[in-house]
């Protein structure tokens, strides 16, 4: 790797990337926060992500390049460069890399910003007051690179973390779970991007090459998405749906007493303590749904969506099990609706006003965080 860092070391220094870089600076938006960002990245085609990066970095505009959730590939793709080659330059493994991708997407969506929370800046969003560097130099982005990858370096037991664990461990964010929603989209990034360099992961060890299937959540929906249900009309159970048999036996009490809501038409702010009774404030919304089918199996839940998304434990919505709390709308660290994962690819919701309590495949989901609280 010591040859590769001499190598690649111009690269990462050079006028002209740092020239692409001032630019970017001069077109970054500063409407980014920590918490915007779209849910999971399901299904990339990481030969289709190469390709499509090779294409900028070919010098390509970025009118006709699409990458899901790049809304700016010509200005974030470079950036993203920047991250790996300053990475390789200080012999960052492979998993390294792709923690610091999946962290500047989400703190800056990969561009250079000039301003954030308080006097946060860059593409990692570093604070001068907190010793991060001075302004001047948060804003290179080779700098603010070094300066991750110096800090994660310092983490023990970095590389046996999960990617988000890993971030959070360096960024210490009030959104310690928002970094796993960006890992397929870092994991194809960092793939596409050391491709360019020569014998760039040649000497790597070898654990640090199977991070793409240990590192963590992998697509964002699980194995069944419900499709073979066909059409379920609102407020039925779907022709054949069993709650499956290694379902945990509190979620399982906590579905099925959410499946006696089904048809109950939704009330924001009910209780759902009464939902087939004459006071509309009885009813059920989704959080309270949840909240009550809990307490069915005695497990006590906060009241609101906003809370809920930090019961329990994170999982990757992969690997859903029956009773799992999904969460959509909004964003992963303040989501806007809730509702429960039942296992064969469905969930059960108290949607909206006007709408019953019912039962949806999970393919009509945009999950943007999970959890467990079992």
């Amino acid at each position: 790797m010591k040859g590769i860092a001499a190598g690649i070391g111009v690269v990462v220094l050079s006028p002209l990337l740092l020239a692409g870089t001032a630019m970017m600076m001069a077109s970054s938006s500063e409407a980014a926060t920590t918490a915007s960002f779209s849910g999971c990245l399901t299904g990339l085609d990481t030969a289709e992500v190469t390709k499509e990066v090779t294409k900028i970095l070919d010098g390509a505009s970025g009118k006709d390049i699409h990458i899901q959730d790049l809304d700016l590939p010509a200005e974030q793709i470079p950036n993203a460069q920047t991250i790996v080659a300053t990475g390789l330059s200080l012999d960052v493994p492979k998993k390294g890399q792709i923690v610091a991708i999946a962290t500047a997407m989400q703190e800056s969506r990969l561009r250079n910003l000039n301003s954030g929370d308080r006097d946060s800046l860059g593409l990692f969003q570093q604070r001068p007051s907190q010793g991060w560097g001075t302004a001047q130099q948060i804003r290179d982005p080779v700098y603010a690179s070094e300066q991750f990858y110096k800090h994660l370096l310092k983490v023990d037991g970095w590389q046996q973390m999960k990617v988000t664990q890993a971030a959070q461990a360096v960024q210490a964010s009030g959104y310690p779970d928002a970094y796993a929603q960006w890992e397929d989209l870092a994991t194809a990034l960092q793939k596409a991007i050391a491709k360019t360099f020569p014998n760039a992961g040649k000497d790597e060890p070898a654990k640090d090459k199977d991070t793409e299937s240990a590192s963590g959540a992998g697509s964002c929906t699980p194995d069944k998405d419900g499709t073979s249900f066909g059409r379920i009309p609102e407020g039925s159970v779907p022709k054949g749906y069993k709650i499956p048999k290694d379902a945990d036996p509190k979620a399982r009490a906590a579905i099925e007493w959410a499946m006696h809501q089904l048809g109950t038409l939704y009330q924001w702010g009910g209780s759902c303590t009464d939902s087939h009774g004459p006071d509309p404030m009885g009813r059920c919304d989704c959080s309270s749904l949840m909240q009550q089918a809990y307490a069915q199996a005695e497990v006590k839940l906060t009241r609101t969506t906003y809370t809920q998304v930090n019961e329990g434990k994170a999982v990757s919505a992969k690997s859903l099990k029956p009773g799992d709390l999904i969460f959509s709308r909004g964003t992963a660290a303040r989501p806007e609706h809730v509702g429960m994962y039942m296992g064969e690819g469905l969930a059960i919701e108290a949607p909206r006003t006007s709408k019953p309590v019912r039962i949806t495949p999970i393919k009509d989901w945009d999950i943007l965080a999970a959890r467990r609280v079992l």
